[in-house]
């Protein structure tokens, strides 16, 4: 069983990664919202290709509010609850495994 305890364990560490950089990408996305930059720059196209999926579910739904855009901040607390709930299961889960094994 301790192998698995030792997947879990890396696993957990892969989805940290995972959340957290999805985390910057929200953050930049926000952050370009707000400077007008230029659209066809590589960099902002990438930051929006990789947002657009995690924030266009969340707006269909979500209305601007007074022309407040709360869709990524709502994302952003998504991916802080499942860094903070997954996480440290997956690592609690390999802890145990580790240990019975």
């Amino acid at each position: 069983m301790y192998i698995l305890g030792y997947f879990l364990q890396a696993l957990s560490t892969v989805v940290h990664v995972i959340l957290m950089s999805a985390t910057i990408v929200v953050i930049a996305r926000a952050v370009l919202s707000w400077v007008s930059p230029d659209p066809y720059n590589p960099v902002v196209r990438m930051i929006n290709q990789l947002s657009e999926p995690m924030i266009f579910p969340v707006r269909r739904r979500v209305p601007y509010i007074s022309g407040i855009d709360f869709s990524p901040m709502i994302v952003l607390l998504a991916l802080m609850f499942l860094d903070n709930f997954l996480v440290p299961t997956f690592e609690q889960l390999a802890v145990n495994l580790i240990q019975a094994g």
